[in-house]
């Protein structure tokens, strides 16, 4: 008997499986990874209105919150791969409920040395870093420092550090609706940095898009930079396959991103 407190939520993938019963445990009856991708597209949506006056000036202005859109692709499934994620996508009662999906590209920092520190550090044990100070809602920067333990050294960057183009997701102890995914376009650290920003020998500086959705406090949050998931919907109410003459499975999804 396996007793467990959750549901799966992740779309099912060759890291993140499904038992018989809906759990993840690796152990439970009916257990299966779930499929790899054939292609993935992830698109940054920033909704924004534009008007130009009779000068020529342009002036360009928000309109709506940011989301990501992510389209999935699959090789044609054999049955026994196609009905444990075809039922775990028909549970969501088509765009009424969320769930997450791991893309990945994204499951690790591009440096490895950066990685490597996230999972180890020097002593053995699982690192976490969190921002040097609280963040307000809407900026688009920070500077954060480890979390205890090992420290860095962003002179040196013998620990590595964060790469353009990774993902990162706030963890805050007192806040579990700040799913936001943002993904970096800046790094500074001590010996590269814009005047007047310089880190601290323990600290690297990241700029990313979107803006902060929430304010981070310091005292609670970290920031996660692995396996970091999108709290999605599927963007249509229907979801359908097609079966093949060689009784192949043919399926897509197209989702988007939603906050609580």
């Amino acid at each position: 008997m396996a007793v467990f407190s959750s549901y799966q939520n992740t779309l099912p993938d060759p890291n993140n499986g499904v038992s018989a019963s809906g759990s993840a445990g690796t152990g439970d009856a009916g257990y299966v990874a779930g499929p790899g991708y054939s292609s993935v597209s992830l698109k940054s949506v920033f909704p924004s209105q534009t008007t130009r006056t009779n000068s020529g000036s342009v002036i360009v202005r928000n309109i709506a919150g940011h989301k990501w859109d992510i389209n999935i692709s699959y090789n044609p499934l054999l049955r026994a791969q196609f009905e444990p994620m075809y039922a775990f996508l028909l549970q969501k009662k088509g765009s009424v409920s969320h769930f997450f999906v791991s893309l990945p590209q994204y499951k690790q920092s591009q440096n490895a040395a950066w990685n490597t520190y996230l999972t180890t550090g020097n002593s053995g044990g699982v690192q976490t870093v969190k921002p040097s100070a609280n963040v307000l809602a809407g900026a688009d920067k920070f500077i954060f420092t480890n979390n205890g333990g090992t420290a860095f050294n962003s002179s040196s960057m013998a620990s590595g550090k964060p790469g353009v183009g990774d993902l990162f997701n706030i963890v805050d102890s007192n806040d579990t609706n700040h799913s936001k995914v943002y993904m970096i376009t800046r790094v500074s650290t001590r010996v590269d940095y814009l005047s007047g920003s310089r880190p601290d020998s323990d600290e690297f500086g990241i700029e990313f898009t979107p803006p902060l959705r929430k304010a981070v406090n310091a005292a609670t949050s970290t920031v996660n930079f692995t396996d970091v998931k999108f709290r999605v919907i599927n963007k249509g109410k229907d979801i359908s396959y097609s079966l093949d003459v060689n009784n192949l499975y043919k399926l897509s999804l197209n989702v988007e991103e939603a906050q609580p």
